[in-house]
């Protein structure tokens, strides 16, 4: 198998996985969002750790101990994937899933605000397009709730942001995400024993079934981060691109197919706005990856061939 389709099959499991991520969420009630979270990060830690044990890659950790900035770049990605994380299982375990595939779909849109507002970068007309239908789909779904979507806005805030850190730091994504989940594992620990003391855990209380599943916690969240991870070092960036709206697709059918949460005509029409600046969105980046390439390559065949030593 070419490295291309291999990469493109990493990618269309992690965001099948990611789409199809309610439903497993679902299946950890009666556990609340804030125990779940706490399960989701100390059983993240024990998998990635197993896991970097078995490469044999542990030294990473002295590397970056002696990195104070860097340091500080790990601990503000686990506050954000921290906020990301607990928002959306809230917001699945309130029947929210609707407005938690909207925070997928506006990411991209969010990175692009990102990239103007943190890193200065300009704008193409066609981006500026995509981003005023956004906030256009926006308003309109403040009106259609009756308040801002501020669960998807979070998530999509917040996302971008762990994305913007995450990429100045360059950590892979294993690495990554065992330091995250370490940082935030000590108050996850503290907060799972505060529950137990009080009588009010539901580990080890509901199921073996149950007991089995926030256990798999851990790796229900490493197995599509390490797979997106092997795509991102294959795939062009138009190809992640393009895959990125299966997770959100799929979630969105979760929520109106298979939950059967409502979606009244004011609703659809503000995600029918979404998808057109999606649209907008994704053709500016392939053309723009086009000319771009069609650039280099005349480049290169503009440039003169060195002369033959004789």
């Amino acid at each position: 198998m070419t490295p291309l389709r291999l990469g493109y099959l990493y990618g269309f499991g992690a965001y099948l996985l990611w789409g199809f991520f309610p439903l497993y969420m679902k299946l950890l009630r009666p556990a609340g969002p804030m125990e779940i979270l706490a399960h989701r990060i100390v059983w993240s830690v024990a998998f990635v750790a197993l896991l970097l044990a078995a490469m044999r890659n542990v030294g990473f950790l002295r590397a970056l101990l002696r990195r104070p900035r860097a340091l500080a770049g790990v601990a503000a990605a686990a506050a954000l994937i921290a906020v990301n994380w607990g928002t959306y299982i809230y917001g699945v375990n309130s029947d929210r899933v609707v407005e938690t595939a909207l925070g997928y779909f506006i990411n991209p849109l969010v990175v692009v605000l990102l990239g103007v507002t943190v890193l200065r970068e300009r704008l193409r007309p066609a981006q500026w397009l995509a981003l005023g239908i956004g906030g256009l789909a926006v308003a309109v779904l403040t009106v259609d709730y009756g308040r801002p979507p501020y669960l998807a806005l979070v998530l999509a805030l917040s996302f971008a942001g762990y994305g913007l850190v995450k990429k100045r730091l360059g950590l892979p994504a294993a690495e990554g995400l065992f330091v995250e989940s370490a940082v935030l594992a000590l108050p996850a620990l503290a907060y799972l024993g505060w529950l137990t003391a009080g009588g009010d855990a539901t580990f080890g209380h509901v199921s073996v079934g149950h007991t089995v599943l926030l256990v798999a916690a851990g790796a229900a969240t490493a197995i599509p981060l390490l797979l997106f991870a092997g795509a991102a070092n294959r795939l062009p960036l138009t190809g992640l691109g393009m895959l990125q709206y299966l997770a959100p697709i799929l979630q969105l059918g979760c929520g109106v197919l298979i939950f059967h949460e409502p979606m009244p005509p004011a609703r659809l029409a503000g995600f029918a706005l979404v998808w057109a600046a999606l649209i907008v969105f994704t053709v500016d980046a392939l053309r723009h990856s086009r000319r771009t390439r069609a650039a280099t390559v005349a480049a290169r065949h503009a440039a003169p061939t060195p002369a033959t030593t004789r």
